[in-house]
């Protein structure tokens, strides 16, 4: 690995390094647990609480924790990094819209198909992309989310061209009395704890020790025989996938795709997500979801001239009070709270 990954990836084993000795002092599962439920019990709640339009925004919210979660597990725990992944973004976004306007397919069924195709993609170009590591990757991703975008124009029967695919919102089946916005919000809550819990699975079992060895030693992981190509690959592929069904759910749920919405920008945009929510992580795919969501809003309300010098400053103060992210911020907070918790204890025995 090159310098650049060594960094980053220290970056969320420090944190990882400095929770386990309060493993043993106060156990932190029952909390986690407790914390899922309350988090679980909110978003349930949020489509009887909240308008169309705040329903509509948390919408995105899961949709980008999905596409974070994605690009997190190929750079946060395996060490590769991407510039590239709004263009799986986008290639997920169009195949449902295609699908949906050219060919009249249920949206359902759209969803799945965006993936498979974003995870063969993927895997196919992380195969020749092995030799590369670094900043080198990220330049070789980089080009792909230039491309894309002009290869969505030149296909303009396929695509709409500039002008894009404009496409109507599904309404609730079976008679459920939900509108759009609240049917979309259901489904993509559905889709996001699906996958979330397929991610906790592999990144917590025997692949997921071997995706991290490569990104900590890929020398040490082979001689331990791991297939470092094979696991890269299927990373990639996977990565791509969870990006794909992240545009394709964009897709559904704005019912409107173009090139111009997936340039270089919304990839910039998602490796600035899974740094504020938390390199190595799987909750910070969520509070970098709401980062991404929510921040530029507040920027545009604070100052309508400059909206994005507020923005960098709220990403200089966010990296400067919370060098490992959000979550890494929330789990040494916690830390230190179940220390002094535990000393009290002591001092009153």
């Amino acid at each position: 690995m090159g310098p650049e990954t060594g960094g980053a990836t220290k970056t969320a084993e420090g944190v990882g390094d400095v929770a386990a000795p309060s493993r043993g002092a106060l156990s932190t599962r029952p909390l986690a647990v407790g914390a899922l439920v309350v988090v679980l019990l909110v978003a349930l709640s949020l489509p009887f609480t909240m308008s169309n339009f705040r329903l509509f925004q948390f919408t995105q919210v899961l949709i980008y924790a999905i596409a974070l979660l994605g690009l997190n597990m190929l750079t946060g725990y395996n060490g590769q990094f991407s510039l590239g992944h709004g263009a799986f973004y986008a290639i997920g976004a169009y195949t449902t819209a295609i699908m949906m306007d050219k060919w009249d397919i249920g949206y359902g069924w759209t969803i799945p198909v965006a993936g498979v195709l974003c995870l063969i993609v993927g895997f196919l170009f992380g195969r020749p992309a092995l030799r590369l590591e670094g900043l080198y990757l990220a330049l070789a991703t980089f080009s792909l989310a230039l491309a894309v975008p002009q290869i969505l124009k030149y296909f303009e029967h396929w695509t709409g061209g500039s002008q894009g695919i404009v496409l109507n919102k599904p309404k609730a089946p079976f008679g459920l009395r939900l509108s759009e916005d609240q049917w979309l919000y259901w489904l993509t809550l559905a889709v996001a704890i699906v996958l979330f819990v397929l991610a906790y699975n592999l990144l917590h079992g025997r692949t997921g020790r071997a995706i991290v060895a490569i990104r900590d030693n890929h020398i040490a992981a082979e001689a331990m025989g791991v297939n470092n190509p094979l696991y890269k690959s299927v990373v990639f592929g996977v990565s791509a996938a969870y990006t794909g069904v992240a545009g394709a759910l964009s897709a559904v749920a704005i019912a409107f795709v173009a090139p111009d919405s997936f340039n270089v920008f919304l990839s910039i945009t998602l490796l600035t997500g899974i740094v504020i929510g938390g390199l190595a992580t799987i909750s910070g795919a969520i509070y970098g979801a709401l980062f991404i969501q929510f921040v530029p809003n507040w920027a545009q309300d604070i100052s309508k001239a400059a909206p994005w010098a507020i923005f960098g400053l709220f990403l200089i103060v966010f990296m400067y009070v919370m060098p490992y992210g959000i979550a890494g911020f929330l789990r040494l907070l916690w830390i230190r709270v179940s220390r002094s918790v535990v000393t009290r204890r002591g001092e009153v025995r």
